[in-house]
């Protein structure tokens, strides 16, 4: 929790130093109050007291009571802003560090995971300040202020209040150690409760296809029985404070006045009523001594999973990216577009084979490269190496001759335009969709933006939307078509203009025509571009400067169509199984 305070800001910690100054006020006041008790006690007890000492006494009482809840609302504020504002921060700053994770760091949280830790966990940091400063501030000063008020009036009932605190501790003690288990357990199954739900939202289509919504249904009741479970544990034993502490303030009560009854018996008869009203004033301190604790007892409520929430948050702060920036900058780039692989071997976080070895080709300016091989022989990993998306495990990648970790990602992420194998489209509109990110340009160039279009064979369907392309597209692109989507996405690279295109499979939801005429018009119009292109289809590359073909994770063939053809068994495997003789042939 210590690691998270320095997330607060100068402001914050002013609004701590006013909320000690209120708090200190209103715990001077709270604790007036049975003075102002005995001194009413004494003159009811005492014949010829006059009604308006009495009225006067009690007034100055109920002004302390309306200073006391003035001073509560204050130190209230001041909390709410000092959780809020730190909540927030702690929000951007889990996001920023998320932006910054590499595939590698994301694979090891999970997405659900970083989701519930950005909110769910916050939350709890949020509940945790906003509850527990205030009663962690005033409850020590609460209790220390109210002993010194009752030291030395009674030996009896300063015992008696010692045993009431250390039966409280040893219940709130026994309690604290029963749930912190169950709370560091319950974010995880937060955790997979999330991802459950998560997982049967984003897979709907095929839930219902296949009629598994019983068996998605199972998964989900498992989860959250094991979560509610749990929450039941932990409610049921955190349960027993309120009782155990209205008990003990009874029986406290209970206790100094029976004690009470025996030292008033023994004393002298001029002596009783002092007596009498030092009991009800101790007595009053004594469960103020109580409510310190009480306040206490609310914060370590919330303490247990708070802790927990932060450590995973410090866990994700703390996480250092292995994808680190390098020095080279924009304004020390040439774009050129050459890109060399210089024996490139990789493997994934904790697997035993590496996924690809020993690499090596180079692709000149203005060149189109494409990758084909079976399933699984490795080649969207091969162009996911190109943006940094994972290190690669030996040799190294070099754009324009400089090893691709030299560049800033920013600058190196400038060069690309990427189309990933999956559509990713965004909640606003079309036009916000192809001109996303950061590109270099401060405004919409719309004729730019026509044509990026029209080269990605987009333009026939965005013209016939109701609103062209201010035309709105729901979260994830739901009101549109696998197709449209695509086109969508390949515009969007088009219109960034960069010295490298990526396609990873981008051309799979095209019919043959449009993947040629758009293939076609992309040459035209970007011929000094680099082109790297991962494809299923011997059609989508055909006409492709290099083809480089794999097989479990290493080069088998580089050359033209007809070259590998002739040279090449895996790629031939491939044509054969998709083009007819003629084709081949004529080829």
């Amino acid at each position: 929790m210590l690691k998270i305070l320095k997330y607060m800001n100068r402001r914050d910690w002013l609004f701590v130093v006013c909320s000690l100054v209120f708090i200190v006020c209103g715990v001077g006041l709270d604790l007036r109050l049975p003075d102002y008790m005995r001194e009413i006690t004494a003159l009811v007890q005492t014949p010829g007291s006059e009604m308006g000492e009495i009225l006067s006494a009690g007034g100055s009482m109920l002004l302390c009571a309306l200073g006391s809840l003035v001073t509560a609302f204050i130190v209230g504020f001041f909390v709410a802003q000092i959780a809020a504002g730190l909540a927030m921060r702690l929000r951007e700053a889990v996001y920023n560090k998320t932006m910054d994770f590499s595939m590698e760091e994301i694979g090891k949280f999970s997405t659900a995971s970083l989701i519930t830790r950005t909110t769910n966990d916050i939350q709890q940091i949020q509940m945790f300040v906003a509850l527990g400063l205030q009663a962690m501030i005033k409850a020590p000063i609460l209790a220390v202020w109210a002993i010194l008020k009752i030291a030395g009036k009674s030996w009896q009932w300063t015992a008696i209040t010692g045993g009431a605190v250390a039966i409280l501790t040893v219940m709130l003690g026994t309690v604290i150690a029963l749930v912190l288990p169950k709370f560091k357990n319950m974010q995880k199954l937060t955790d997979n409760l999330n991802r459950v739900a998560r997982e049967n939202l984003t897979g709907i289509r095929v839930v219902r296809a296949y009629n598994a919504e019983g068996y998605q249904e199972k998964k989900f009741e498992g989860a959250n029985e094991e979560l509610t479970r749990t929450n039941l544990f932990t409610s049921r034993t955190m349960s027993v404070l309120f009782p155990g502490m209205t008990l003990i303030m009874s029986g406290l009560t209970l206790a100094i006045y029976w004690a009470g009854v025996y030292i008033i018996n023994d004393a002298a008869l001029t002596d009783r009523l002092g007596i009498f009203s030092d009991m009800v004033v101790f007595s009053s301190y004594a469960m103020q001594i109580i409510m310190a604790f009480m306040m206490l007892v609310m914060t370590f409520i919330v303490l247990p999973r708070a802790v927990v929430s932060a450590k995973r948050i410090n866990e994700v702060l703390d996480t250092e990216t292995k994808i680190k920036d390098g020095k080279i900058s924009g304004s020390e780039l040439f774009e050129q577009g050459e890109i060399e692989f210089k024996h490139v071997s990789f493997r994934y976080p904790d697997a035993e084979e590496a996924i690809l070895t020993d690499i090596s080709f180079t692709v000149h300016r203005g060149e189109t490269a494409a990758f084909i091989g079976s399933t699984g022989s490795g080649k969207s990993t091969l162009i996911n190496l190109v943006p940094r998306f994972y290190d690669v495990t030996d040799g190294e990648i070099c754009i324009d001759g400089i090893n691709i970790k030299e560049y800033t990602q920013e600058a190196l992420h400038r060069k690309l335009g990427y189309v990933s194998q999956r559509a990713v489209m965004f909640r606003g509109s079309v036009l916000s969709n192809v001109t996303y990110g950061e590109n270099g340009r401060q405004s919409v160039d719309e004729e730019l933006l026509w044509k990026s279009i029209e080269i990605a064979q987009a333009g026939d369907f965005v013209q016939g939307m109701d609103s062209g392309f201010h035309t709105a597209v729901a979260q994830g692109g739901t009101n549109l078509s696998g197709g449209q989507k695509q086109r969508l996405a390949i515009a969007r690279a088009i219109y960034r203009r960069p010295e490298i295109y990526i396609f990873d499979d981008s051309f799979s939801a095209l019919d043959y025509k449009t993947d040629r005429i758009l293939r076609k018009m992309l040459k035209q119009e970007t011929g000094t571009a680099t082109t790297l292109i991962v494809a299923q289809r011997i059609g989508t590359i055909m006409d492709a400067d290099k083809i480089i073909v794999l097989d479990e994770g290493k080069i088998v063939g580089i050359g033209r169509h007809k070259e590998l053809l002739a040279n090449c068994p895996v790629y031939r495997e491939i044509a054969e199984s998709q083009l007819s003789k003629e084709e081949l042939e004529s080829a």
